[in-house]
């Protein structure tokens, strides 16, 4: 692992801005690990009203809000545009509409300020929201990012440098959570809603499957979960027979849990690494949390995890993998554009 030097000791001061998805968030952080504000304006009230993200409205709402959001980071961390060294901003993956506000605003601060302009992944941003609150943590390591839109097995090489061990199949644990949720009837987000539920239930109560893949023992696959609980859903009405919510949540939640974790301890015995890292919205879920706490403890293995406002959508996650970029030297034109469909480890320098 390359340590990186810090620029001649002189402090470094980043603005960032993430808005790939239906947060409109910005941040000033110094040094890549140190939080000066993290401002995040959520939109879950709005498309809770249509039981998930409306990409149109998530771009309309963050036309109304970036600047603001901008303004109240820079005067929270008791900054002006003239005290920055650069500016960092998510340019993929996520939704088009959305991603392009936040690369507007950036570019446009660049240009009228000169200051760098440096484009992050989005991903990269939550397996960097680790190093914010450990300030021991350094590649290499094995991460496992879970979000509604991606279920990656990630080993860490170096900071910038990624290699996926394994990764979805088809839905992404969180977009499972949303989609069980809203067959169960909790509505949108699914996320939070399965995970408080699931305290109420017995977890053993519903038998239901495991995938495994043969020829890819890192890989995930849970449509064939999601199928399994709607099945179980309609069986139950088709006979009769009375449901209870609260164990369906339980047992689909530790489906997933066991999975996810039996995976990520598997990558990290064979990766010879003793250090392990959760990243990602879902990476907030409390049995997640536990299980893998336990499941390091079990064999000496050192486990971090953001706090859970650091495994949302946030700018401090971009602050921190945009740090790491700049230093490393990485400069965007302002011909960035926005990626929805960027791949980890895809660059467009």
């Amino acid at each position: 692992m390359n340590k990186i030097p810090e620029e001649n000791n002189k402090d470094i001061f980043i603005l960032a801005i993430e808005s790939s998805c239906d947060e409109t968030a910005a941040s000033v952080v110094k040094n890549g690990r140190e939080v000066l504000s993290n401002v995040i304006s959520s939109q879950i009230e709005l498309h809770k009203l249509y039981g998930g993200v409306v990409p149109e409205i998530a771009s309309r709402k963050h036309i109304e809000r970036i600047n603001q959001v901008v303004e109240e980071a820079l005067s929270t961390a008791g900054m002006t545009l003239d005290d920055l060294d650069a500016v960092a901003v998510t340019y993929g993956p996520g939704l088009v509409g959305a991603l392009l506000v936040g690369v507007a605003e950036a570019k446009a601060i660049s240009y009228a300020k000169k200051l760098p302009l440096v484009g992050v992944h989005h991903i990269e941003g939550h397996i960097s929201a680790n190093y914010i609150e450990n300030k021991d943590l350094e590649p290499p390591f094995i991460c496992l990012v879970v979000s509604g839109g991606h279920t990656h097995l990630v080993r860490v090489k170096d900071y910038g440098e990624y290699e996926i061990l394994g990764r979805t199949r088809d839905d992404a644990a969180g977009e499972a959570f949303d989609k069980v949720a809203r067959a169960i009837g909790l509505g949108y987000p699914g996320g939070p809603k399965i995970d408080r539920l699931a305290k109420e239930g017995n977890p053993d109560a519903i038998a239901f499957p495991k995938a495994k893949i043969a020829d890819a023992p890192y890989d995930f696959s849970f449509s064939g979960l999601k199928s399994a609980v709607l099945n179980y859903l309609n069986g139950c009405k088709m006979k009769g027979e009375p449901i209870v919510e609260a164990d369906v949540a339980a047992s689909f939640q530790k489906a997933v849990v066991d999975v996810l974790v039996e995976h990520a301890m598997w990558a990290v015995a064979e990766s010879g690494l003793d250090k392990f890292a959760l990243a990602g919205g879902v990476a907030s879920n409390s049995a997640l949390r536990s299980a893998a706490e336990k499941a390091c403890a079990q064999r000496g293995i050192r486990f971090y995890r953001p706090s859970p406002i650091l495994c949302t959508d946030n700018a401090a996650m971009i602050g921190a993998a945009g740090y790491y970029e700049y230093i490393r030297g990485v400069r965007h034109g302002l011909d960035l554009n926005a990626v929805p469909n960027l791949k980890l480890g895809e660059r467009l320098v």
